[in-house]
C-alpha cells in the first residue's frame, strides 16, 4: 500500500500556511496525549473505591496499571505502521473508540479480570494509537531543527491531562460513585469523535513538502565518503547490531530504572496520601499538580542538556526525583503538609525530564541506522520497567502494610537509572557510532 507521505502535495503552500499546519500538528499531539494519559491515569482514583467494594488487594489492583503499561509498550511499535497504512485519521479514531468503549464497559464490571481488560488492556491499545509514538511520527514530518521542542510540547499533554482529568474524575466519584464516573468518561470521549474526524488528517500526514522532499534526496556526500560502507554495511545499525553495543544497554538501563523509580511512586501516590489522612480531592490535585509540573522538566531538559551536558541534566533531574521520594517517605513518619508540597515540586518538575534526553541520545548514537526502530525497542523496555514499578508498589504494600518499602525501592531505582552517566563515558558527550561492519560472508562447509 502506498504511504500517504508518497503523495505529491495538492498545492504549493505558503510559508504562513506551513507554519499554521505545523502548529495544528503539535496542538493535535498535545490534545490526544492530554486525553489518553489523563483518562488512563484516572485509575489512580478508582483504586480505593474498587478496593472498598470488592475487597481486592492493592497489589492485584495496581496490576491493572501494569497491564496497561505492558500493552502500551508492546503495541507502540505497531502504531507507526498503522499511521502509514491506514492514515492518522483511522489510527486515532481507533484509539479513541477503544478508550471510550473500555471506560463504558468498566462501568459495568463485577470481576477483576474485567477491570484488567477494559481499563488495562483497552487503555494500553488506546495509548499506543493516541499517544506520543504517532504524535512524534507526525510531528517529525513538519519539523527538523526544532523537532525536540515540538515533541516536548506534545509530551506536555501528559502532565496537563493528569492535572485536569484526574481531579475531575475524583469529584465525579465523590458525587455519584465510580460506575457513574466511568460512564461519564465514556460519553465525553465519544463526544470528541466528530472533532477528531473533521481534522485535516490528509494534510497533516503529507508533512512539510520541502522537508519531505529533502529527506527523499540521497546524501551524496555520505555516499561518496570512504566512511560510508557499501553493500550490506550500508544498511547501518539495525536492532540486532545495536543490541550488541554497550550504548544500547546503557540506554536501556537508564530508561528501565527511570520507569521503575517513577511508577513505583505515581500509581500509589493518591492511595498513600488518603491512607495517611489527606483529603481525597486534595490528594488528587497534588497528583495532578506534580504531573502538570512535568511540563517544566520536559521543556527544560533539552534546553539544559544543550548548555550543560547530558550528565549534568540527568543528574540534576534525578536528584530532584530522589528529594520528592524522600519527602513522601518522611510524610509517612511526620504528616506535615509542607512535605507534600516538596514532593509535588521536586518529583513533579523532574518527571518526564529524561524522555527527551534518552530520545536525543538514541537518535544521535544510532544516527547511521534504523533510528526509529531502535528507539522503539528502548521505549518498550521502559514500559516493562513501568509495569514492574507499578506492580511492586502494591505487592510491597500488601507484604508490609505501608508504602515505606516501596519508596525505598524507588530510591534504589534512581541510583540504577543515573549510574550509567557516571560509570561510563559513552553517554556523556555521545557522537554517532561508526558504520557497523558488514557481515562476514559465510564459508561453505567443506566437510
Amino acid at each position: 500500500m502506498t504511504s500517504l507521505t508518497d503523495k505529491p502535495p495538492l498545492e504549493a503552500p505558503t510559508g504562513r500556511s506551513i507554519a499554521i499546519m505545523a502548529g495544528i500538528v503539535v496542538a493535535t499531539g498535545f490534545l490526544f496525549n492530554f486525553v489518553v494519559r489523563g483518562v488512563v491515569d484516572t485509575f489512580m482514583v478508582f483504586i480505593l473505591p474498587l478496593e472498598a467494594e470488592f475487597a481486592w488487594s492493592r497489589s492485584t489492583l495496581t496490576g491493572v496499571y501494569s497491564a496497561y503499561l505492558i500493552v502500551a509498550g508492546l503495541a507502540s511499535p505497531l502504531s507507526g505502521t498503522l499511521v502509514d497504512r491506514w492514515g492518522p485519521r483511522w489510527t486515532y479514531a481507533l484509539g479513541l473508540v477503544v478508550l471510550a468503549c473500555g471506560m463504558g464497559a468498566a462501568s459495568m464490571a463485577n470481576a477483576l479480570w474485567q477491570i484488567y481488560l477494559f481499563h488495562g488492556v483497552f487503555g494500553g491499545i488506546a495509548a499506543a494509537c493516541l499517544g506520543i509514538v504517532p504524535a512524534a511520527a507526525l510531528i517529525g514530518r513538519w519539523f527538523d531543527r526544532k523537532l525536540s521542542v515540538a515533541v516536548a510540547f506534545a509530551y506536555a499533554g501528559f502532565g496537563s491531562g493528569i492535572l485536569v482529568i484526574v481531579p475531575l474524575t475524583q469529584g465525579l466519584i465523590d458525587g455519584d460513585g465510580w460506575r457513574s464516573a466511568y460512564r461519564t468518561l465514556s460519553i465525553l470521549l465519544l463526544s470528541l469523535l466528530p472533532v477528531l474526524m473533521l481534522l485535516p488528517w490528509e494534510r497533516i500526514a503529507r508533512g512539510n513538502p520541502a522537508l519531505m522532499a529533502a529527506r527523499r534526496v540521497p546524501d551524496q556526500a555520505a555516499a561518496g565518503s570512504s566512511a560510508a560502507p557499501t553493500g550490506a554495511g550500508a544498511r547501518g545499525w539495525s536492532i540486532g547490531t545495536a543490541a550488541r553495543t554497550p550504548e544500547f544497554w546503557l540506554l536501556v538501563q537508564c530508561f528501565f530504572f527511570t520507569a521503575c523509580s517513577t511508577y513505583s511512586v505515581v500509581v500509589q501516590t493518591i492511595s498513600f496520601l488518603v491512607d495517611e489522612g489527606y483529603p481525597a480531592i486534595e490528594a488528587a490535585f497534588a497528583f495532578g499538580a506534580s504531573g502538570m509540573l512535568s511540563i517544566v522538566g520536559v521543556l527544560g531538559s533539552g534546553w539544559l542538556a544543550a548548555r550543560k551536558g547530558f550528565r549534568y541534566t540527568v543528574t540534576l533531574s534525578f536528584t530532584a526525583t530522589l528529594i520528592g521520594i524522600l519527602a513522601l517517605l518522611s510524610f509517612s513518619f511526620v504528616p506535615a503538609g509542607w512535605l507534600v508540597l516538596v514532593y509535588v515540586l521536586a518529583f513533579g518538575v523532574s518527571q518526564g525530564a529524561r524522555g527527551p534526553v534518552i530520545s536525543t541520545l538514541s537518535t544521535r548514537i544510532f544516527a547511521r541506522g534504523q533510528v526509529g526502530a531502535i528507539f522503539g525497542v528502548i521505549f518498550m523496555t521502559m514500559s516493562f520497567g513501568s509495569a514492574l514499578g507499578a506492580w511492586i508498589t502494591g505487592f510491597l504494600h500488601d507484604l508490609t502494610g505501608d508504602y515505606r518499602a516501596a519508596f525505598l525501592f524507588s530510591a534504589a531505582s534512581v541510583v540504577g537509572a543515573v549510574s550509567p552517566f557516571w560509570y561510563s563515558s559513552r553517554l556523556r558527550n555521545p557522537a554517532p557510532l561508526p558504520w557497523p561492519p558488514a557481515p562476514l560472508p559465510q564459508r561453505e562447509n567443506d566437510s
